[in-house]
């Protein structure tokens, strides 16, 4: 009966549906191949480290946590984990006692200051996000973090809580915005990663613990600190994320920022696009509006289609094209960020930086690319004991020194969990 039909069909018919039947095939083998690809990297890496069960998890070195995290931050998802970064910064700006603290100095709140500021602290969190935990150029950039941050600690500006609440952030969010937006959520032995990396950089600066419940006797491993440390973060949103104009003041200077690159008639959608971004208690403090549903629509299908063609159609980034923030060190031992997003701080102003497309994006909008005005954007790149606000120029070498001396002592890479005490 069936070769009866064939014979009545013509045979270009029949070619048809035979090339459209391998066309359909072929897609759906892709598709498969693709997914099978994007999995593979997670399984190699659960391979490559001894962390297959819960019960491992109490012996992750911080070592081994930089190493997972770097694969998360640089391969599976650098837009989305470096956007949850940038974001964890911006929602601190939510707690009127961090605001008014960068209002008061200008860091933020002032635009001659917040784009410096936030190259300075973008800066400080590449060196030790791409460099081991125990590497000099780790433990420099904490140093350095440490001097700035005690400059508003000993008048009590900064509180134990606060400093609490952001590093909360910056392990948090990008768990939040993974699993959020991106084609897979984040395994369990990788939240461990960035649990025990982040607890190892609170450990280094001088955080306590205190506040979570099982500061007495300690976690059993990151995944049980991220748990106690998540529930104590969204408890103090509640009480401390509240309206203050201060807050909005250091939201509109960072938007602007995060917004650089936008066509000024372009502008106005894109901070309606953020606020889309921001949850209800976040957009509140800021005294944003809230804007319609269709951005939200919006927003759902975009990365609802990211989603899908990362997922099934788009291959894994490959090793050398891993997204690294950071140049090698020049000659002179100065660093300089591999591009920009806003001003072009730090940039080496290469000839295809200063002609090649994205120059000539910023210049026909009429901004600066790197190596414009002089050394206004640190064309020279910076050494570490550069960075920060002007009150903390050419000061804390020797604080630094101190800092670096005891962190080679106590920030050896090993396990932060069991060995170190909540203080």
């Amino acid at each position: 009966m069936a070769l009866d039909l064939l014979d009545c069909l013509p045979a270009s018919a029949i070619l048809h549906n035979i090339w459209a039947s391998s066309v359909l095939l072929i897609i759906l083998l892709y598709t498969l191949l693709a997914s099978h690809l994007r999995y593979a990297r997670q399984r190699s890496t659960l391979e490559a480290f001894p962390y297959k069960t819960r019960q491992s998890f109490a012996q992750m070195t911080d070592n081994d946590a930089f190493e997972i995290q770097l694969i998360i931050m640089q391969l599976e998802f650098p837009f989305t984990f470096y956007k949850a970064i940038q974001f964890a910064l911006f929602r601190t700006y939510g707690i009127p006692s961090i605001s008014k603290v960068l209002v008061a100095t200008s860091q933020l709140s002032d635009v001659a200051t917040a784009s410096k500021r936030y190259a300075d602290t973008a800066a400080l969190l590449r060196e030790f996000l791409s460099h081991r935990p125990s590497s000099p150029r780790t433990l420099e950039a904490i140093a350095r973090m440490n001097y700035i941050h005690s400059l508003y600690q000993q008048s009590g500006a900064i509180s134990n809580d606060d400093m609490l609440f952001t590093l909360s952030l910056f392990v948090l969010e990008p768990c939040r915005w993974i699993e959020r937006y991106e084609w897979r959520a984040l395994k369990d032995f990788e939240k461990c990663s960035l649990a025990v990396f982040w607890k190892s950089i609170g450990d280094a600066m001088g955080i306590s613990y205190r506040r979570l419940e099982s500061a007495e006797e300690g976690w059993v491993d990151g995944v049980h600190w991220l748990e106690e440390l998540q529930a104590w973060s969204e408890q103090y949103e509640r009480k401390k994320m509240l309206p203050h104009p201060d807050n909005k003041r250091n939201a509109d200077e960072t938007v602007a920022i995060l917004l650089w690159g936008i066509p000024k008639s372009l502008k106005s959608f894109g901070k309606r696009v953020v606020s889309a971004l921001m949850d209800d208690r976040l957009r509140e403090a800021m005294m944003y509006e809230k804007p319609s549903e269709s951005y939200y629509t919006l927003l759902a299908c975009i990365f609802g289609l990211r989603k899908f063609l990362l997922r099934y159609v788009s291959p894994p980034r490959p090793s050398f094209l891993r997204k690294d923030y950071l140049e090698k060190l020049s000659a002179d031992g100065r660093s300089f960020f591999r591009g920009w997003e806003g001003p072009p701080y730090y940039v080496r102003p290469t000839f295809l930086r200063r002609w090649g497309p994205e120059a000539w994006a910023s210049r026909l909008q009429g901004l600066p690319v790197p190596g414009d005005e002089g050394e206004k954007y640190h064309s020279r790149g910076y050494k570490i004991p550069e960075i920060g606000p002007r009150i903390a120029a050419g000061k804390g070498t020797e604080k630094a020194r101190e800092t670096v001396a005891r962190l080679q002592e106590t920030r050896t890479g090993g396990c932060p969990f069991g060995t170190v005490k909540a203080s």
